[in-house]
Parts: C-alpha cells; structure tokens; sequence
C-alpha cells in the first residue's frame, strides 16, 4: 500500500485538497483494499465485479446509508481511475440514490412553548423572525438592519 499512498499523496497536494478530505479518502479506500486482500486478490486483478461486490456489502452486511455508501464510491473511483489508472464504467457502478424526505414542521404549539422558553431577547427575536418569515437561519444571519428598516440618511 506504500506505493499506493505514495500516489494519493501526490494527487491531493497537487490539489491542494484539505488533509479532512484526505484522511476519509484515505480511510474509505484502505477499508476497500482490506476488503480485496482479505479475498485474496490483487490490486492488479480488480475487476467492476470486485467492486459492485463491495457496494453490496456495504449495504447488505455494514447496513450503511446511500450518502455514506456514495462517500464510498467515490473514494473507490479516485483508486480505480487515477491510481491503478483503470477505466471506470458508471453504467455498471451507478451511485445509489439518497432518499428525499420531507422536513418535519413542528406544531404551533411546539413553537410557542420555545418562544416562550427563551428568556433572552435577541434569541427570542431571531426565532419569531425565523418563523414567521420563513427564512433559513443563514439567511437570518447574513441580514442587515436595513433589509429589515428603511434607514434614511
């Protein structure tokens, strides 16, 4: 594998990409080389078969979810294509697809005990804001006292 972190190594501080990214990179893709040696094949005879096998038990035996799994695949295409320099076929390799689901919107009332709940008054401001206008909490932060009063000069 020396040879082979070596390589990584060379790509991502070509890139520049964050040593966070790395590591999972790195992380994912030893638990994939681990997975192939413990079957006894060699990095040279990988095949989609090798890997479609892994996806599944990712799925099946570690229970992971589609974004995690995704992670994965991804990190497991970097290897396949610019370490071993392997063609990779994404007809045959598809990502999984993450479930949509639908954001929990609390009751009134479980939003009128939080307000009520908050003693102080910026907190409780931001909140009401938050609620009765619809807006995400970044967009709240980034807000100015003129998006919201017209300041004459």
């Amino acid at each position: 594998m020396n040879y082979y972190e070596q390589q990584i190594d060379l790509y991502f501080e070509l890139k520049g990409t964050p040593d966070s990214s790395k590591e999972s990179y790195l992380r994912r893709m030893n638990t994939f080389i681990k997975f192939i040696q413990d079957r006894q094949i060699s990095m040279d005879d990988i095949t989609i078969n090798d890997i479609q096998q892994y996806i599944l038990f990712l799925k099946r035996e570690r229970s992971l979810c589609a974004g995690t799994i995704n992670n994965y695949i991804s990190a497991i295409k970097f290897f396949y294509t610019y370490v071993l320099g392997r063609e990779w076929d994404a007809k045959k390799i598809p990502r999984m697809k993450r479930p949509h689901k639908l954001p929990l919107i609390p009751s009134k009332e479980d939003v009128l005990a939080i307000l009520q709940a908050t003693t102080n008054l910026k907190h409780k401001a931001i909140l009401m804001l938050i609620y009765g206008s619809g807006l995400r909490v970044s967009e709240v932060a980034k807000l100015k006292i003129s998006d919201i009063f017209a300041v004459k000069p």
